[in-house]
């Protein structure tokens, strides 16, 4: 089987599902007819490792060498036997392949226990009585953990299911440190990522190897298998792209870094990927005449960026499907580190990947890359395009779960998504990343739930309106808290991402946002949450523009790698120690408990008591929304046909006819009883608003019909009969 590409995620980025960047290329090379062949180097090491035999090997390793120092490590060796007699089955279960293994599971007599058991939940609160794939996935997590402890201690200190030597990926302004590591010995794990690559390129026999480094993570296998390349099949050529090239690799100019690497390319990867498989497939290829797009090479003994095509980038449209052909998508494996439903989709489930749109149709926020193409230049894709995408991957992958990659997705497209998803009658899952924006009111959120949106996450970042202001997010908080609402209300759970740390922000700010966080859980508006300290990056406004935000910062030379950036916060707070309060109060906070703490209990030094009103997110909440509906509002039908029954109403000698009207969901019916002149229009229109053929009419067009027959819309609109029927899905957009 021989291509000419072969695209490569190096270890580690996930277990559950791949990362979707070859996918993408590998979809992109399908329109163009280059042939080529994607893996997943990281997730074949992992089955390599956590197998009968590979724990075989991993336990003689470590007693050969002595390296059984903890008491954790002798008690995991100790067990060995156990841990490969159950590796196996453990494995596929984890990989969907062996549900029945959950009861063993769960009996708390099949899987040996080490220190990552030590701090067991009480699982029957968490996963419920009968909950056991669930609680049986987070026992055998806590299995596979400890494992990882183990060879961490005992056989490579750089091991992580996620990342690999991460270390050496951050923060590298100079290549030295990592060049220097290259040269050691291999360690185990590089052993065995070598020989799986062997065995492709003999198996795919390529002429360009591309790595898709997305991570710091993922860098230094990158370059240990670029070394072997290059060391025994110099005839192949090596390219490198990816996040990590794209945000940290622009002023590269060491010439060390293409002893490893032929190429390295920049932002999106499409068409430099096509000019460079056209010249590495040239027999008579010339690096000195070729003209390429955003590629760093080495020209005349230095580092030259090659940006000579003057052909423009390809439009999303032009792209094709991404494809998961080749990698293996039944043998990854679906992990729950935490018992919380919305922190387990990053982990659990194998997701299709996809975007609604190139780049941040926001585009201001102050600590993000936003002067780089991958954020700044945006595009969005048309919905119907998107679903026609869906269906090929669902038909392609046999899986009906998708994860939207996108910075930010645009609520407007979202709700076109929704409506084509819909329309289409197909059943999918999904989920993405959002901005908080109003916009995102009850009605489109119910919608959204409708086309099977299970999930957004969002970034509150620091949760007060100072900060928010200066960070340019375009929220507040009492925004953030009713756009929640709206979520939570319609059944689709809501991860935030937090920050503490930005420049000028104030030890009370950091108490004051805790609290407004914790009002949020504790009215039940977020389900998970991630605090994550300010980073300064290179690319963003702040670290273009110090000054204006009161730092200094500790500019190095810079000859590989630039982008975070170390500085010096001029209000000389220790950000720091407010880490491991901040993540343990969180991690409490998901799991429902610990919410009425006092802050204090999270610090084990002095804080300041919040200024936050107690009731500051519950009176947000309490705002009445206003009674007032946009003349261009679409309004939209999703429930099926009511049952209708007229019966009479006698008062006072007069009678005089209704109609009763039975609207049913999945979950409970209702009725509302209407007059009957009203109630036979009202029938009629839910007709015609049903999304089934999708005819949406604006709340003018229903104000104009339905006073030509009747007078007072308004007073029709908002009365009683008509909020219960707009529960059963009467939704205004």
């Amino acid at each position: 089987m021989s291509k000419d590409l072969l695209l490569i995620t190096p270890p580690f980025t996930q277990l559950n599902t791949p990362y979707p960047a070859t996918a993408y290329l590998k979809g992109f090379l399908n329109t163009k007819d280059i042939s080529d062949f994607q893996m997943d180097l990281g997730i074949e090491v992992i089955l390599r490792l956590f197998s009968k035999d590979g724990l075989q090997n991993i336990f003689d390793h470590a007693h050969s060498n002595k390296t059984i120092a903890t008491d954790n490590s002798s008690r995991i060796y100790a067990l060995k036997d156990h841990y490969i007699r159950t590796i196996d089955s453990v494995i596929l279960f984890l990989q969907g392949q062996n549900p029945t293994l959950a009861r063993q599971i769960c009996t708390f007599n099949f899987l040996p226990q080490a220190s990552r058991f030590d701090q067991l939940e009480d699982l029957e609160w968490a996963f419920g009585s009968m909950g056991n794939q669930d609680m049986a996935k987070h026992l055998a997590t806590l299995y596979l953990e400890d494992l990882s402890d183990f060879i961490v201690e005992c056989i490579d200190e750089n091991f992580g299911f996620s990342r690999y030597a991460e270390r050496l990926g951050r923060s590298a302004n100079s290549f030295d440190e990592l060049h220097a590591h290259l040269q050691d010995k291999t360690t185990y794990i590089d052993q065995l990522t070598l020989e799986l690559l062997d065995d492709s390129i003999k198996k795919v026999q390529p002429k360009l190897v591309c790595f898709s480094v997305p991570f710091p993570g993922n860098l230094y296998s990158a370059f240990r298998s670029a070394q072997h390349i290059k060391a025994k099949y110099p005839d192949i050529k090596i390219a490198m792209g990816g996040g990590f090239p794209n945000t940290e690799l622009r002023s590269v100019s060491d010439p060390r870094v293409f002893d490893y690497f032929d190429y390295i390319t920049l932002d999106d990867g499409e068409l430099p990927m096509e000019l460079l498989a056209q010249h590495c497939t040239n027999p008579n290829k010339n690096d000195n005449n070729v003209q390429l797009k955003r590629t760093f090479l080495l020209k005349d003994g230095a580092v030259f960026y090659n940006n000579l095509c003057s052909r423009q980038d390809y439009k999303q449209s032009e792209l094709g499907t991404p494809s998961y052909k080749d990698l293996p998508l039944s043998q990854y494996i679906s992990v729950i580190e935490i018992a919380n439903p919305m922190h387990s989709l990053w982990s659990d489930g194998r997701w299709n990947k996809l975007t609604m749109a190139h780049g941040c149709y926001w585009g201001r926020c102050t600590f993000c890359d936003i002067s780089l193409d991958y954020i700044k230049v945006y595009e969005p894709i048309a919905a119907k395009l998107l679903v026609d995408r869906m269906e090929e991957l669902m038909e392609e992958t046999g899986e009906s779960g998708f994860h939207f990659v996108d910075e930010a997705a645009p609520p407007a497209l979202m709700r076109a998504l929704a409506l084509e998803i819909i329309n289409r009658g197909i059943t999918v899952s999904w989920w993405t990343n959002i901005r908080f924006e109003k916009s995102f009111g009850l009605d489109l959120c119910k919608l959204l739930k409708a086309s099977g949106c299970i999930a957004v996450s969002g970034g509150l970042e620091v949760a007060s309106d100072r900060l928010l202001q200066l960070i340019q997010k375009g929220v507040s908080v009492e925004q953030v808290a009713r756009v929640t609402r709206n979520f939570t209300e319609a059944g689709i759970l809501v991860h935030c991402y937090l920050m503490y740390g930005y420049p000028t922000q104030t030890v009370q700010e950091t108490i004051d946002s805790l609290e407004m966080v914790r009002q949020m859980f504790q009215a039940g508006i977020l389900q998970s949450g991630f605090w994550h300290q300010f980073a300064l990056t290179a690319h963003s406004p702040v670290g273009r523009n110090p000054d204006d935000y009161h730092i200094i910062p500790e500019y190095q030379p810079i000859t590989f790698a630039n982008n975070d950036i170390q500085f010096k916060d001029t209000t000389g707070i220790d950000h720091e120690q407010f880490r491991f309060g901040l993540k343990k109060s969180i991690y409490n906070f998901m799991h429902g408990i610990c919410l009425d703490f006092p802050l204090q209990e999270w610090f084990d030094f002095k804080i300041p008591n919040t200024t936050i009103s107690p009731n500051f997110i519950q009176n947000a909440l309490n705002e009445p929304p206003p009674l007032t509906t946009k003349p261009n509002a679409k309004i939209l039908w999703l429930g099926g046909q009511p049952t209708v029954t007229t019966i009479k109403k006698t008062k006072k000698g007069q009678s005089w006819e209704m109609l009763k009207l039975g609207f049913h969901d999945i979950a409970d019916s209702v009725t509302a009883t209407l007059n009957k002149q009203e109630g036979e229009w009202l029938v009629d229109l839910l007709n015609k608003l049903s999304i089934h053929p999708r005819t949406p009419l604006t709340f003018t067009q229903l104000k104009t019909d339905f006073e030509s027959h009747f007078q007072d819309f308004e007073l029709f609109w908002y009365s009683k009969p008509m909020q219960i029927i707009r529960t059963k899905g009467l939704l205004t957009l």
